[in-house]
């Protein structure tokens, strides 16, 4: 692709990628220091396409971060969308919910040398999504979500909704949105719910076969979200255009 894309999509974990992947039999895959890559043109309700690159970025805050700044620096997108998967907080939020994202928080940092806190405010990270318009394109709670490289461990449910009012968590979102933020890239991050975790245990847990289930059929609904996420992309960007023409 020659000219910047209307967007990169994106995507972490294995078992996010795969369906997606599936939904374009006929791209051609390309390989990168991450994981794989592909063009597609999305239909827009307009008429028109959008020329989008879908990433395989990789699980982990190592490989989120990098592969973010891997996709900025290559292809220097307008904006960058996340779509992925999250665990909930039994109780708080439902399977099959989705959340817009608009400030992450990376939980799994140990500072006792200095401010636990100060260290912890290093890398959040508020998103902005005031050039979103109404209605969106799909159903979404806009929420505060927490990352750790591990999964929610059931006995940390209750401190985390505590100390920090969530009520879900993932792996990626705040190395992304971090990355994202430095670079001054826009940045829309969309995780749905696999699956819950109470003080005690998670559904998923040991059932490696039911997150992949349940994340194929939630990244089937991201994905086809995207032509109206994009849509509010351009029509911004247009109206931004003509004001300050």
């Amino acid at each position: 692709m020659t000219t910047p894309p209307d967007a990169v999509i994106l995507i972490s974990a294995n078992a996010e990628w795969q369906p997606v992947r599936a939904r374009y039999p006929d791209a051609a895959i390309e390989p990168t220091p991450y994981g794989e890559c592909f063009t597609a043109s999305l239909p827009l309700t307009d008429g028109r396409r959008s020329p989008v690159v879908f990433f395989h970025g990789g699980w982990g805050k190592i490989d989120a971060a990098a592969g973010t700044q891997y996709a900025i620096d290559r292809w220097r997108p307008a904006l960058l969308i996340n779509l992925g998967t999250c665990g909930g907080f039994a109780g708080d939020i439902a399977a099959g919910e989705v959340l817009l994202v608009d400030f992450t928080l990376v939980y799994d940092i140990v500072e006792q040398m200095g401010d636990p806190d100060e260290a912890l405010a290093h890398y959040a990270t508020a998103i902005d999504l005031s050039w979103l318009g109404r209605p969106w394109p799909l159903a979404a709670r806009q929420e505060l979500l927490v990352s750790a490289d591990r999964d929610i461990v059931a006995g940390e449910v209750a401190d985390l909704r505590a100390r920090y009012g969530a009520i879900a968590a993932d792996w990626e979102s705040g190395a992304i949105a971090h990355v994202c933020g430095r670079n001054g890239t826009r940045c829309l991050i969309l995780r749905a719910v696999t699956d819950l975790v109470s003080h005690e245990t998670g559904e998923a847990y040991g059932r490696l076969d039911l997150f992949a289930a349940r994340a194929a059929e939630v990244m089937g609904r991201l994905v086809d979200s995207l032509p109206g996420w994009l849509e509010m992309q351009r029509r911004e960007s247009t109206d931004y255009t003509d004001s300050t023409d």
